[in-house]
């Protein structure tokens, strides 16, 4: 990122809750299913890369170095001070990238809230704080041993003290008709009013503009499980929400950046309202929600609008991915043919050899079918083809593919068509078993699994954004 370069940043990051979240895929019958797969582990630990990441910034001196000593020496080696420590280069980092004019808005809840105000105070300077929103809902369990927790907070710090942006009318609100009088008034400079008296004062309402939300927001709910946005992602925040930060300190046209952009929704509210968008995650799962959010939201061509950095583009770098991360290339082998991950779990021979699994109507309105796909890096086995026809027996599927990083020998291929074929409603056949080689997904056009494209019902789809025709010409 360059120095000076974006005009908000928006983060979500971890909460450092202790706990583990989860995504809800779709099961054969289109419901969501029970199986699950882990999104992000917000736990944190003292260990290395924690002590790597503090003394690296306290080596960097200054303000937001002594900070970090004064939280150690109170904190110890714990959870929370290996939590502001990676927060701590990150803030500093995100704060070189925005310009002078520009705004950053944390999102955060009582777990480290208070911490993290301390570390902002160090990172922006006290005097850059503006505000401290809370963000207000009554979705979620209520406790009888003490008062529900039902809102966020969020710290809106400036970049400088003078001269940040702030678009008052893109935030305003309409103003109740019930509480003021019928009459318009003219003020001194010939503005029109409308006046109300409480408690015996005057309160003057402008008509050319709205009145400003208070810093509790309880006019924007969270997502309830029937909500039409919701992709069962954890923690995903109403794009409403996103939509006023957005409009609030931004223009059209104008670069809206988050480093924890998970299932995307401020990139989605930013694609809506006009603006350039950054969004920076470190899951494959994550960038698979967030470019199929904006193909059902957009349209299919919306992905020419955009590019994808850090994703492998060559064999080579799938064949690095593979042997650095096992579980990352599977998720993105597994996305590039529009699949889903089949289980969250990371154990040896625990997902019984399901990697992913695609389901699709066979005809319309026919039987959901099943895709079992299997995701091999590093040398094939002899054996994995057979294997891979054994489980989708085992599972009733109609289809397996193995995709693989290296290619399939002939042996493999030959075991790959005497599995034979299926036979869809429609008369057509398609391969029971496929074999896909990285190097095919890399193509272009990139290969596909063969199957009957009547509907897909693997993934929650997000809504289509309605926009005007003038805005769907001109998407970044």
């Amino acid at each position: 990122m360059k120095d000076e370069s974006v005009d908000l940043v928006y983060l979500d990051p971890p909460f450092n809750s202790q706990k583990n979240y989860n995504m809800l895929f779709k099961d054969k019958t289109g419901k969501r299913a029970a199986a699950q797969i882990k999104t992000f582990k917000d736990t944190w630990g003292w260990d290395e890369g924690a002590e790597r990441a503090y003394v690296e910034t306290v080596e960097a001196g200054g303000t937001v170095a002594e900070t970090l000593v004064a939280f150690r020496s109170f904190l110890k080696q714990k959870d929370m001070m290996a939590y502001l420590s990676m927060m701590a280069p990150r803030l500093v980092e995100l704060r070189r990238a925005m310009k002078p004019t520009a705004s950053l808005f944390l999102h955060c809840d009582p777990t480290a809230s208070h911490y993290l105000k301390v570390l902002l105070d160090a990172v922006f300077g006290a005097g850059n704080f503006v505000n401290e929103i809370a963000w207000c809902y009554d979705t979620g369990g209520r406790s009888k041993t003490y008062f529900p927790r039902k809102h966020d907070t969020i710290f809106w710090y400036s970049k400088t003290c003078k001269g940040f942006a702030f678009h008052y009318d893109q935030v305003a609100i309409a103003r109740d008709p019930s509480t003021m009088h019928e009459s318009v008034l003219t003020d001194e400079m010939g503005r029109s009013y409308q006046r109300n008296m409480k408690n015996g004062r005057e309160y003057r309402y402008y008509l050319d503009k709205g009145v400003l939300p208070n810093d509790w927001w309880t006019d924007i709910p969270a997502l309830n499980p029937a909500a039409k946005e919701r992709l069962d992602y954890p923690t995903q925040k109403p794009v409403a929400l996103l939509e006023r930060i957005i409009n609030s300190v931004t223009l059209r046209g104008e670069i809206v950046l988050d480093p924890f952009c998970g299932c995307g929704t401020s990139v989605d509210a930013a694609q809506k309202l006009g603006r350039t968008w950054i969004g920076i995650d470190i899951t494959a799962l994550s960038i698979d929600v967030i470019t199929r959010r904006l193909s059902d939201g957009y349209g299919a061509d919306i992905s020419r609008s955009y590019r994808l950095v850090g994703e492998p583009t060559t064999v080579q770098e799938a064949e690095a991915l593979a042997k650095n991360n096992k579980y990352q290339f599977q998720f993105w082998a597994i996305r590039r043919v529009g699949a889903s991950p089949a289980s969250g779990t990371e154990k040896k021979g625990a997902d019984g050899g399901i990697d992913g699994r695609k389901f699709f109507h066979d005809g319309l309105g026919g039987v959901i079918k099943q895709i079992i796909l299997s995701v091999k890096g590093g040398k094939l086995k002899m054996d994995d083809v057979r294997s891979l026809a054994y489980v989708v027996e085992r599972e009733k599927a109609v289809i397996g593919v193995l995709i693989s990083s290296g290619e399939p020998t002939p042996t493999m291929r030959a075991d790959a068509a005497a599995a034979g074929f299926y036979t869809a409603t429609s008369g057509e056949k398609y391969p029971r078993i496929q074999l896909l080689s990285v190097g095919q997904l890399l193509n272009d056009p990139p290969a596909r699994i063969e199957y009957p494209h009547a509907l897909d019902v693997t993934h929650e789809r997000a809504p289509r954004v309605l926009l005007p025709s003038a805005e769907q010409t001109s998407l970044m």
